[in-house]
This record gives C-alpha cells, sequence and structure tokens, in this order.
C-alpha cells in the first residue's frame, strides 16, 4: 500500500503523529506538506485537490489528510472524480468507512481529537478491507452518477 499525506497548518501536529505510525506499520508513505508553522496560514484545498488527484488517478492507494476540523480537506477531496473521503473522528466509523463505503482517503480535524485517538482511528482504516457484497453495489452507484455527471478536466474545453 503507498499512502500520500497532507494536512494545511491545523494539522501538522498529528501528521507527525500519522507519519511515525505509517513507519510503525511499515506503508510506504509520501508527505505533501504543508511545511509552516501554526502560525502561517495556508489553504487547504491547496494541498487536499492535488492529493486528491493522485489517488484518483492510482499514484497512491489512498490517503490521509487533516486540517483544524477536517471538514475543508473533506469538502474539497470529494470534489475529485473517483474519491470517497470521509471525515472520521471515532474508530467505529473509520472501520465502517472502510469495510462499507471503500474509502479512499481518510480527513481528521486537529482541533477536533488528539493525536492519540487519530493514530487509532488512521490504524484502523489502513488496516480494514473493503467488505465488497451488497455495499459493491453502492460504490457501483456512486461511480455510474460520477461517469454520467462529472467530467474530468481533460473534457473540459
Amino acid at each position: 500500500m503507498k499512502v500520500a499525506i497532507a494536512s494545511d497548518h491545523g494539522g501538522i501536529h498529528i501528521r507527525a503523529e500519522i507519519k511515525k505510525l505509517l513507519e510503525e506499520l511499515g506503508i510506504d508513505y509520501e508527505d505533501f506538506g504543508c511545511n509552516c508553522e501554526t502560525e502561517t496560514s495556508v489553504d487547504y484545498p491547496d494541498y487536499a485537490l492535488p492529493v486528491a488527484e493522485k489517488v484518483a488517478n492510482g499514484e497512491f492507494d489512498r490517503a490521509i489528510l487533516i486540517c483544524g476540523t477536517g471538514v475543508g480537506m473533506s469538502i474539497s477531496a470529494n470534489k475529485v472524480k473517483g474519491i470517497r473521503c470521509a471525515l472520521v473522528h471515532d474508530v467505529y466509523t473509520a472501520k465502517l468507512t472502510r469495510k462499507h463505503n471503500d474509502s479512499n482517503i481518510l480527513a481528521m480535524g486537529e482541533r477536533v481529537i488528539g493525536p492519540g485517538l487519530a493514530r487509532e482511528i488512521a490504524e484502523v482504516w489502513l488496516t480494514t478491507e473493503f467488505e465488497g457484497g451488497r455495499h459493491e453495489r453502492r460504490i457501483g452507484k456512486i461511480k455510474e452518477y460520477e461517469e454520467k455527471h462529472l467530467t474530468d478536466k481533460n473534457d473540459r474545453s
């Protein structure tokens, strides 16, 4: 598994913890920033969108995005066709978003949860497989909608 990770200024501390977790689990990852301090404000779409595009085009299997609440990152990432980004702040939801929704991006909020819980959530999310079965049909409906209603940037004139 290859994982992309990024945060804005509101998520740099949890991002550091998740990088340690990825190393402990032996998971290959790449850090896409931000390279800033908490006092330096940056814009979450500048990190979420490129990472989401890398997951959507298959460069990375999954990604983890962190900002203050996780909301901005999740909204941005979900604008990219093929992305199923789940905003998660508890272990149960982390597990089910993988089992039932085959989420490919995890978003978390540093101002909402602490580093210990963030590590637990990320570990469960990273180690839980998609269940398939009836859930595959549901994911198929999302993909079908995307194919009908969303255009790739290559299709824009």
